[in-house]
């Protein structure tokens, strides 16, 4: 770290902005008080401004009117600005109402203020077998030796029957009351420690996203080069240290029998005297519940994401198919225009080599033969034909019902034929119905099962109901053009 790089982290770094900041007190204070003590991941807006507003009245009570003049909406709005980045806003799925929720720097700020108070006593001993256990697990786990790990595991063994051997004589060993007030202090702060890391790992793939909507943006090359390279980026994040840890630590967690267990090493562990006289946190018993909810938290986020992304590739590959579409139907209609008047077009084009015409070659003269010619006088006929067919005809677009099928597509991965006529209701009967099965038989990714029916329903156009059992049709999303 040199001069240059942490002015410039005190002039971009949200966390360091914050602790500059002329209301830190407050903005530490409540965010503290809101998010971190009760582990909340998330507040709707009002429930937000309501807590700042009661903060705000108590403290103008104690400092003055004029201490802090603005409404507790626009805090919040400056808070969660861009350019300071303490709160994250944002709207959940199905709903209107902004919610808020702490970046992962403000929480960093905040867990460093939290450190600086002053601790009952550090916990030295557990910490340094912390070290030693660590240690032994590094050690252990990169053994590639078959014989040095049995030693290993012979070694522990030797100790667990001589510790087995010593409670049969009679002679237990048990940890003190600082012993125990002491690991208890180390479990409660890096339990606390996960909520953290959660938020850092939803806010990684978050970043991740915003630079892939900018590159999709801006991208001028092949549509599959820059697919490659999103995939392989998200690919990337996964398979990352962050991502291979978090990944382990959810399954491990997502184990009922992990759980179970927890829980009642969790609940032992506050009945004992040593420990209850620490006064702990009441909402520690449910930490893990906390550590399930914020994990379902960033796994749905990361599914969303990618489900935006998907979406959002999708629309960009139908916006390039309509402009093809758009400039092709644009040169028939010029076609169309000079249809009338065609422009000469012709043009003399010399031979691609000469050619040799010897007088030898040529044909003698051979007289014409004069064809005789006898023309007959057409009658009138008396028979009347009806004409009514010739008007009745029907024409069916193919081009819309694509563009029907292509609509439905947009939201779902699929549709049967039943469903794409009861969302576009048939406008020219059974003309149309056949229409759509030969729309399926051209695409080879449109799915005809023989063997299955289905009904389909429609008005005709005197208001009579008609139904017909057709093949089973199914239109995929790559099945249309």
């Amino acid at each position: 770290m040199d001069y240059a790089y942490l002015e410039t982290l005190r002039r971009k770094h949200p966390a360091w902005r914050l602790l500059l900041a002329d209301h830190a007190p407050l903005i530490i204070g409540f965010l503290y008080q809101s998010f971190i003590v009760p582990n909340v991941r998330s507040l709707p807006e009002q429930d937000v401004a309501t807590r700042l507003d009661d903060t705000l009245f108590r403290l103008r009570d104690e400092l003055g009117e004029d201490a802090f003049p603005k409404p507790a909406l626009e805090y919040l709005s400056d808070w969660s600005g861009d350019d300071r980045a303490w709160l994250r806003k944002y709207f959940p799925a199905n709903s209107d109402e902004p919610h808020y929720d702490l970046t992962p720097a403000t929480e960093r700020a905040i867990q460093w203020i939290a450190g600086l108070e002053q601790q009952a006593f550090i916990g030295a001993e557990s910490r340094l077998k912390l070290v030693f256990d660590l240690l032994h697990q590094i050690v252990q786990g990169a053994e590639t030796d078959p014989e040095a790990r049995i030693r290993d595991l012979e070694t522990k063994r030797d100790a667990i029957d001589a510790e087995i051997d010593e409670i049969r004589a009679g002679h237990m060993a048990f940890m003190d009351d600082t012993q125990l007030r002491e690991r208890f202090l180390q479990m409660e702060s890096t339990a606390r420690g996960l909520l953290g890391d959660f938020r850092q790992v939803e806010q990684n793939f978050r970043e991740l996203d915003r630079q892939v909507r900018e590159r999709i943006t801006t991208w001028e090359g092949n549509k599959g080069d820059i697919l490659a390279e999103v995939l392989g980026e998200r690919d990337a994040i996964t398979d990352s240290d962050q991502g291979r840890s978090f990944r382990a630590f959810w399954d491990f967690l997502m184990s009922p029998a992990q759980q179970e267990e927890f829980t009642e090493l969790l609940e032992r562990s506050l009945g004992l005297e040593p420990v209850a006289e620490l006064e702990p946190d009441a909402r520690l018993r449910r930490i893990h519940y906390d550590w399930l909810a914020a994990g379902e938290s960033t796994q749905r986020t990361v599914a969303r994401l990618s489900e935006q992304l998907r979406r959002y590739l999708d629309d960009q590959a139908w916006l390039e198919d309509r402009r093809i579409m758009t400039l092709i139907r644009e040169v028939e209609q010029h076609a169309l225009a000079v249809r009338e008047d065609m422009p000469d077009l012709t043009m003399p084009v010399d031979e691609p080599a000469p050619q040799a015409e010897l007088a030898m070659e040529r044909r003698l003269f051979t007289p014409p033969i004069k064809p005789v010619i006898q023309s007959e006088t057409l009658l009138a006929g008396e028979e009347t034909v009806a004409t009514d067919a010739l008007f009745e005809q029907a024409y069916v677009d193919r081009d819309r019902l694509r563009g029907q099928i292509r609509h439905a597509l947009q939201t779902q991965d699929q549709i049967s034929l039943a469903d794409l006529v009861d969302a576009y209701p048939l406008e020219q009967g059974l003309a149309e119905l056949v229409t759509y099965i030969s729309v399926a038989t051209d695409d080879a990714a449109a799915t005809i099962q023989e063997g299955r029916e289905q009904a389909v329903e429609w008005l005709d156009s005197e208001g009579t109901l008609r139904r017909a059992r057709v093949p089973l049709v199914i239109f995929t999303r790559s099945a249309v053009p």
